[in-house]
């Protein structure tokens, strides 16, 4: 493993506006350079928002090709969600993609109740394990951290290797709500002995609702590596993969974890 560097694009996604967003983000992509891993928000072509439904794209789509675009410019791996439509069912899908032009995804398993969000949209399965550049990255979207099951980090003790060594978090988390986002972020880098990088919106969507931010990349102590405000931010930090297999190392709660599978 390398030192990995991550980008956190922070920005005020346009409510119901895919090609406006799509400029917007592009605009704000180009001080990612240098990056291998560029963040971008939950459903950022539209902001968090069940009537977005309707105008779901699909995987052939124009925000698939922008995307693969994007990654093939800064040679670099993006990810974020947007809707998509496959065999009549919308998904709030993760996008992962690469510079080669493979984008790979995962369907946010947790649908927000509170807002509805299981009523019309359909949950995915399968969790998704991206190995990039010599790290193994498991992206997760949204209300998902608050599902430490799902995200707990596994050991193959025939492969001798973690499922994961950085998780990862898009949102559209409302300010009203900030010191949960906080809180469980370092949760789940401590209990799961890996680095933690979570990225929010800011400004205020079409429902009213408030975002404050306050994406960060943290440690796998939960200490901050990089905090951010709630204005439009375009952060960059690298991660050392020594540090984090010393602790491991130092550190090895994984050999008296519960084993367990999940159905």
């Amino acid at each position: 493993m390398q030192a990995l560097t991550v980008t956190l694009v922070q920005g005020a996604t346009r409510w119901h506006d895919p090609a406006g967003n799509r400029e917007y983000y592009a605009s704000l992509l180009r001080r990612a350079a240098g990056s291998d891993l560029v963040l971008l928000p939950e459903t950022f072509t539209s902001g968090f928002s069940n009537e977005a439904i309707h105008n779901a794209e699909t995987m052939d789509g124009p925000t698939v090709a922008w995307l693969r675009e994007q990654a093939r410019v800064l040679d670099a791996a993006i990810t974020g969600s947007v809707q998509l439509r496959v065999h009549g069912n919308v998904y709030n899908r993760l996008l992962f993609a690469t510079p080669d032009g493979n984008v790979r995804h995962y369907d946010k398993r947790h649908l927000f109740r509170y807002a509805g969000e299981h009523e019309r949209y359909a949950g995915g399965t399968e969790r998704l394990i991206v190995e990039w550049r010599g790290w193994r990255i498991f992206p997760q979207v949204c209300y998902d951290l608050r599902f430490p099951v799902f995200i707990r980090n596994g050991y193959d003790r025939a492969a001798a290797r973690f499922d994961y060594d950085l998780v990862l978090f898009v949102a559209n988390w409302p300010s009203a709500r900030r010191y949960a986002w906080q809180t469980l972020l370092r949760a789940r880098a401590i209990e799961n002995l890996s680095y933690c990088a979570g990225l929010n919106r800011v400004g205020t969507d079409g429902n009213n609702l408030q975002y404050s931010g306050d994406s960060a990349v943290l440690d796998f102590l939960g200490a901050p590596l990089v905090e951010l405000g709630a204005q439009e931010q375009v952060v960059s930090v690298t991660l050392d993969p020594q540090s984090l297999a010393a602790h491991r190392e130092r550190f090895p709660a994984w050999m008296d974890a519960d084993e367990f599978r999940l159905t």
